[in-house]
């Protein structure tokens, strides 16, 4: 049997599930996941080693329609870029639910483009003939390689849809050690837990204003030292992240701390701190800073 790799690329809007159907597809949680929409920012390489395939995955930020700031502009074109950049696009939607959102995401994607549907969200129907007429309306949008029903959540299908993914990705040698399953450091994946628990923590009292910038990450001996700032807009943004008497931040750091030291497999020393930098969603020095390029 020949052997192939290449790149999945996933698209798809917000809130449909893509982190989550990346982690599962991988088996560990590289990208952090939150309830609130737009919660992936940068492109994350998840890779899959198997006997017969390397699967490549490039999780994206999920397509903003109403993208006003610089960062949300900029968020995407990396949404677009990964699906086009990729061998296969890996396009994703709620079972039942097909919306204007999705139709600007499909199209986005070149029609030379190979695309597999991936109708996610299938634990929620609680009648499985309902998604027939939904999967047949879905295959008269385009022509897809293959439309595959998934659970994120549980797992179900998840074998058929990497086989359809096979199926559809060139011959080709592994490009990554079997071992590999990310193209980004420590550095990153620390930024990220913490954001992750601000965006879980805050719930629907802090808007997209913040970010989490790593001032400094040491290792001294089996120890990782790291000092993180959370950039928020304005001060009554301040007084939400860090709580009355400082306990909403004491608790969402010693939650990442928690995190990285199971994901670095070491003791974590994690010091925060949250500085107010205005408009910095429309500052570009402050964006490639923070790698939004």
């Amino acid at each position: 049997m020949s052997h192939r790799c290449g790149t999945i690329g996933i698209a798809g809007r917000p809130n449909t599930g893509k982190s989550s159907l990346l982690n599962r597809l991988v088996g560990e949680k590289l990208s952090i996941v939150s309830p609130k929409p737009q919660t992936t920012r940068h492109l994350l390489t998840g890779i899959l080693t198997r006997e017969d395939c390397q699967y490549v995955f490039v999780d994206a930020p999920g397509q903003q329609s109403n993208a006003k700031s610089v960062l949300h502009r900029r968020l995407n074109r990396r949404a677009t870029q990964a699906a086009r950049d990729a061998d296969v696009a890996l396009f994703l939607v709620e079972a039942g639910r097909f919306t204007q959102e999705d139709r600007a995401v499909l199209d986005a994607i070149p029609r030379s483009q190979k695309v597999v549907a991936v109708v996610n969200k299938i634990d929620l129907v609680k009648k499985h003939a309902e998604l027939i007429p939904f999967l047949e309306r879905l295959s008269k949008t385009r022509e897809f390689a293959a439309i595959v029903p998934v659970s994120a959540a549980t797992g179900k299908n998840i074998p058929q849809l990497l086989n359809a993914l096979r199926e559809a990705l060139p011959e080709a040698l592994a490009a990554y050690p079997p071992d590999q399953l990310t193209d980004r450091d420590e550095r990153f994946f620390a930024a990220e837990l913490l954001r992750e628990k601000l965006f879980r923590e805050t719930g629907q009292e802090l808007p997209y204003r913040c970010e989490v910038l790593i001032d400094s990450f040491k290792q001294e001996g089996r120890l990782r030292r790291i000092e993180a700032t959370i950039l928020v807009e304005r001060d009554s943004q301040k007084a939400i992240v860090v709580g009355a008497g400082g306990e909403r931040l004491k608790r969402m750091a010693s939650a990442a701390r928690r995190d990285m030291e199971k994901l670095f497999g070491g003791k974590v020393y994690l010091g925060t701190w949250v500085k107010v930098r205005k408009a910095w969603t429309d500052d570009a020095r402050v964006l490639r800073q923070l790698g939004y390029e």
